[in-house]
């Protein structure tokens, strides 16, 4: 019996080493397939930061094979009585190759937490009651103050009833697409006599072509665009 107890053990210990290298290897895999802002590596995208002109706000850049990538976040207060933010993005795509690239969603997080977009109205009048009261699952744009103010693009967007949308980018042209999601923390902002910012992290990506580019946002770096 005991020989058959440590013949067992052993047999687990086996298994749970190559599950444990199986995994390793996929989470290898998911890595060496993205462009991640900051992990710059030979062959890879390289990581670079411009200045806004007119707010002198940092926008990180991603440029791989004659495609660059940029991206801006901003966030605002849901709004009185309400608890919970909303985080915007804006992300430039510009394609400096001779063929057309698609660019499609790929996803944000929030200290891990997935937020998935919401769907966005031109106007607030477009909104149910129910969506105007709550703002869970669709928002005016034209109540949000990042995109009215012109931080954020309100050109193209990723939403909810579109988020698998894939935009063409025609050779030597570029285009801008934007996205808004609740944070899913109720408390995310802290605020202090330097101003309000998000806690945590924010990882975004999307995808271009067959491409993930990754920026990520420590909370800090997050404009505050509301009023």
């Amino acid at each position: 019996m005991r020989k058959f107890i440590v013949c067992v053990v052993s047999l687990l210990v086996v298994v749970v080493a190559l599950f444990g290298q199986n995994d390793v290897v996929t989470f290898k895999k998911e890595v060496s397939s993205a462009f991640v802002w900051g992990q710059d590596s030979p062959g890879g995208a390289i990581s670079s930061i411009t200045q806004d002109p007119l707010t002198g706000d940092s926008i990180p850049t991603l440029s791989y094979a004659g495609i660059r990538v940029s991206s801006r976040m901003g966030f605002e207060r849901v709004g009185r009585g309400q608890v919970g933010d909303f985080l915007g993005d804006s992300t430039t795509i510009v394609n400096n190759t001779s063929s057309i690239i698609s660019v499609s969603y790929g996803g944000i997080s929030v200290d891990g937490h997935a937020a998935p977009p919401l769907s966005v109205s031109p106007s607030e009048n477009h909104l149910s009651k129910r969506d105007a009261e709550k703002r869970t699952t669709v928002v005016g744009l034209g109540t949000l103050h990042c995109f009215t103010t012109g931080f954020l693009s309100g050109e193209n967007f990723f939403s909810a009833n579109h988020s698998s949308e894939r935009f063409a980018v025609d050779a030597g042209r570029e285009v801008t697409i934007s996205s808004v999601v609740r944070d899913p923390r109720n408390y995310g902002v802290r605020c202090s006599v330097a101003g309000c910012y998000p806690t945590g992290t924010i990882r975004y990506f999307l995808t271009v072509n067959s491409q993930d580019y990754v920026f990520v946002w420590p909370g800090r770096s997050i404009a505050y665009c509301g009023k």
